[in-house]
C-alpha cells in the first residue's frame, strides 16, 4: 500500500484520510484524527482499531503499531517500501528510526485549523475553473495541501525524468498549494508553480504587493502576510488568481474558455 495523497474528510475539520484501498477483496481505511490525535484503521466488514499519536512515539514505535493494527484486523498489506521519501535519511527504514518521537498538540492543532480554512478557500477557488481540476489533496511527504489545474495537453518532459515525474507531470499542470515550512522555506506559506514552467513566467505581476517569485519560478505568499490582512480570504484568492493568470498567459492556456465566474457573479 503506497498513500501519496491523502483526502481531507468533512472540509478538514478532524481528520486526514487516505481512502479506500484493498487487502484481497476487503476494503479498508487508514485515518489520522487530528483532534483526539489518534490513527484509526478501519475496514468494510465493520473491524475497527486505532493507537494514540503523541509526544516520545518513535517512527519506529508509529510503524510498528501501524503493522499491529493491520495484523489485528487480518489485512494483508504490502509496505513495498519502507523508507522515507526524499529525506537525508532516506535509506534508513521506519523500523530503524528511533530518533525521531517528537509530537506537539498544540502545533498540530494550529495546522489543523489551518488546514480547515485553506481546504475551504482552495475549494471556492477550484470553482472558478471550467477544466479538470484535482480534489484538494494533502501529501504526506512534505505535509503540503494542495490543488491543482489541467490545460488537458500533454507535457515534454525532460531527459531521464523519473517515475514520479513521468506520473505528476505527464500534462501541463498550475498547482497551488500550503505547506507549513522547510530548509528552504522555514515557515508557512502559500505556493503556485507552473509545469513545465514557461519562459517569462517570473516577469509576470503578481498580487497582493508581498508576493514574490522565487529562484525556479515558484510564486510565494507567506501565511505572516495573509494574517496581518483585514481580508485573508480574499488576499489568498487574489495571489491564487494572479499566479495562475501568470501561468495561463506565459504557457498559452485558454484563461477565459477556462474562467468560471463566481457564484451570485455569473
Amino acid at each position: 500500500m503506497t498513500a501519496v495523497a491523502e483526502r481531507l474528510v468533512g472540509g478538514a475539520p478532524a481528520a486526514a484520510q487516505g481512502g479506500s484501498t484493498y487487502s484481497g477483496d476487503l476494503p479498508f481505511e487508514v485515518s489520522f484524527d487530528l483532534i483526539s490525535h489518534e490513527l484509526e484503521v478501519t475496514t468494510g466488514a465493520g473491524g475497527r482499531t486505532s493507537f494514540a499519536v503523541e509526544d516520545g512515539l518513535s517512527v519506529s514505535g508509529f510503524y510498528g503499531k501501524l503493522l499491529s493494527a493491520f495484523r489485528f484486523l487480518g489485512l494483508d498489506v504490502d509496505l513495498d517500501n519502507p523508507n522515507p521519501f526524499d529525506l537525508d535519511d532516506g535509506d534508513r527504514r521506519f523500523e530503524d528510526d528511533t530518533k525521531h518521537a517528537s509530537y506537539d498538540r498544540e502545533y498540530v492543532d494550529r495546522y489543523r485549523r489551518i488546514l480547515a480554512w485553506t481546504d475551504r478557500v482552495f475549494r471556492e477557488f477550484s470553482g472558478r475553473f471550467n477544466g479538470k481540476t484535482s480534489p484538494v489533496q494533502l501529501f504526506w511527504h512534505s505535509f503540503n495541501l494542495t490543488v491543482t489545474r489541467f490545460s488537458g495537453r500533454h507535457a515534454r518532459l525532460p531527459e531521464g525524468a523519473n517515475l514520479l515525474m513521468r506520473e505528476g507531470y505527464s500534462h501541463e499542470v498550475i498547482s497551488f498549494g500550503f505547506w507549513p515550512g522547510d530548509d528552504n522555506v522555514p515557515g508557512p506559506a502559500f505556493y503556485s508553480y507552473t509545469a513545465p514552467a514557461p519562459e517569462g513566467l517570473t516577469e509576470q505581476p503578481l498580487n497582493p504587493s508581498g508576493a514574490s517569485w522565487q529562484e525556479g519560478g515558484t510564486a510565494l505568499l507567506t501565511y505572516e502576510e495573509i494574517r496581518k490582512r483585514g481580508s485573508p480570504e480574499d488576499v489568498l484568492l487574489e495571489f491564487l488568481e494572479s499566479a495562475y493568470l501568470a501561468g495561463a498567459k506565459t504557457a498559452g492556456w485558454d484563461a477565459k474558455g477556462f474562467g468560471a465566474a463566481p457564484a451570485g457573479q455569473g
